[in-house]
């Protein structure tokens, strides 16, 4: 296995873009990015290697960002999950830095599952099958909701721009 530093090196932009993802906060997510490290530290014996080691990483980085949220009182434990090639043309429009703000806005409303989802998705990077492991889901299950999600930012991007002459 490779030295902590080594992933740290690796893995830190991809946990910590999708704690940006999930938390719309620069400062809350570099938080979150290093107690994530912190943890993965402490625990890495118990580290089996079932799944990469960046989603393991990315499961622990989700489970502080629902920690936090429960402190805060910003989700119920209703809203917590039980178990903890995609259109480019949306891809493209991520790419511009006015609509991903737009987007990140938008996905700071949405109800998990889809925020997550498709949060570890575009900002993480994750496949399919990455993600429903995950959530203990399978790769059909992570594929649809991520298009849920994707078809709901869409509708609500053009509610959004409806009255903007484009």
């Amino acid at each position: 296995m490779e030295s902590f530093e080594e992933v740290y090196r690796k893995y830190f932009d991809d946990v910590y873009r999708f704690l940006r993802g999930l938390t719309g906060n620069e400062s809350l997510a570099e938080e979150l990015t290093q107690e994530t490290f912190f943890r993965a530290m402490k625990s890495i014996k118990d580290y089996r290697g079932e799944s990469e080691l960046r989603v393991w990483m990315c499961s622990i980085a989700r489970n502080l960002y629902y920690s936090h949220c429960r402190k805060q009182n910003r989700l119920s434990p209703d809203e917590i999950p039980e178990d903890v090639a995609d259109d480019s043309n949306f891809t493209d429009m991520i790419a511009d830095k006015s609509i991903a703000f737009q987007i990140h806005r938008l996905l700071h409303d949405m109800q998990d599952p889809y925020k997550e989802v498709f949060t570890l998705r575009i900002f993480g990077e994750l496949s399919f099958k990455e993600i429903a492991e995950l959530f203990g889901k399978n790769d059909h299950w992570a594929c649809v909701t991520f298009h849920r999600a994707k078809a709901m930012l869409q509708t609500k991007l053009k509610e959004e721009n409806s009255d903007v002459k484009m």
